[in-house]
């Protein structure tokens, strides 16, 4: 039986060195080795020219690298880029490039599917598979990054973790992708051009305001009383609106951050002026914007995009109120690449992490 090999990119520096000084090769190389697998992104030892055959030898016993690969990609009328990324062989996930112009976003996956079957989530129905890797989230953001210069000829300028997946039930390799991303070895981006959103887990919020992140946090809330949020996001039984507020009032004081509310508005369910006045309560717990989504049909699901003139008295209400209030129009709706539908329409993606799901 062949032997699992450890990927090389979840040692720290200071492994990877520890490991050559073991071999005997001068601890030098692991700076070369490191840049090779994060600035420079290779897919192999071979790629590593300047190493010498004998280190590649040694490495490639040793190690292997879990990078991810292309499978498919959908270009939208409005010029967002959907791509399918193969994960190990075996599953499949998706990440999307958002050109404005003001902005060049990258919108990335931290797992294969969700656990958390949100009514309104076309991702929650693969059902969860596994968490991905920091290098395998890295990836994305890298990949992306290379499409937005050549299709663009622009630097990616955001990242927001909203694709596939929770990722504070990915915890530790969000974070460390996110150290890899903003580290000088990695693409050496500002951690406030970086967005993590949450479904709502209050003990790892609290958890990301014991560790001071400097990235911003978003929290898809969606409805501002319990009743109509345990209808739509089954993670409220456990996590209700009180438990939450006194979560983010932890993560603001520990951080100093300003947290980003998400409010998909949905047609005769959370668009009255009632729920914008509950919306407008419970964002006084901490400093904040609000961005209100448009919300877009995935199939099997009831729910109807708001009318145009009660999204607008909605966001008015809330300006009315101080509150700093942005209207989100969706984009590569044509594709299925907007908020909620990744992996809706693409049937090979969906049949291939349900065939897994049920081989394993």
């Amino acid at each position: 039986m062949t032997k699992k090999l450890t990927s090389i990119r979840s040692l720290s520096l200071e492994e990877l060195k520890s490991f050559l000084e073991e071999k005997n090769i001068p601890k030098f190389r692991s700076k070369q080795i490191y840049e090779w697998l994060w600035k420079k992104n290779a897919g192999s030892f071979l790629e590593m020219k300047n190493i010498g055959k004998n280190l590649q030898e040694v490495l490639s016993e040793n190690f292997s690298i879990d990078k991810i690969a292309l499978k498919d990609e959908q270009l939208s009328n409005d010029k967002t880029l959907k791509c399918a990324f193969s994960i190990d062989e075996k599953s499949v996930v998706e990440g999307v490039l958002i050109p404005t112009p003001r902005r060049m976003t990258a919108c990335i996956s931290s797992q294969v599917g969700c656990s958390l079957a949100c009514a309104f989530c076309a991702t929650g129905k693969l059902k969860l598979l596994r968490n991905l890797s920091a290098g395998e989230i890295y990836d994305q953001v890298y990949y992306l990054k290379k499409e937005a210069e050549k299709r663009h000829e622009k630097s990616l300028s955001n990242i927001v973790y909203m694709g596939m997946g929770e990722p504070l039930l990915n915890y530790k390799n969000v974070l460390e992708s996110i150290n890899k991303i903003c580290s000088s070895d990695g693409l050496g981006m500002s951690p406030k051009r970086i967005t993590v959103s949450t479904a709502g887990i209050h003990k790892m919020i609290r958890r990301l305001g014991d560790d001071e992140v400097k990235f911003n946090l978003a929290l898809s809330l969606h409805a501002a009383n319990d009743e109509k949020r345990n209808k739509i996001m089954e993670i409220n039984s456990n996590n209700n609106l009180e438990s939450l507020k006194e979560a983010l009032e932890y993560f603001h004081e520990k951080t100093g951050s300003r947290v980003t509310f998400e409010y998909i508005i949905f047609d005769q369910f959370n668009d009255t002026i009632e729920d914008a006045r509950e919306l407008a309560e419970f964002a006084k717990c901490v400093p904040c914007k609000i961005n209100i989504i448009e919300y877009n049909p995935i199939d099997g699901e009831p729910f109807q995009q708001a009318e145009a003139k009660k999204v607008d008295k909605f966001a008015a209400y809330l300006e009315s109120k101080n509150l700093i209030v942005n209207i989100r129009r969706s984009r590569g709706k044509d594709i299925d690449a907007a908020c909620g539908q990744l992996a809706n329409k693409n049937k090979a993606i969906a049949l291939e992490n349900r065939s897994l799901k049920r081989i394993r």
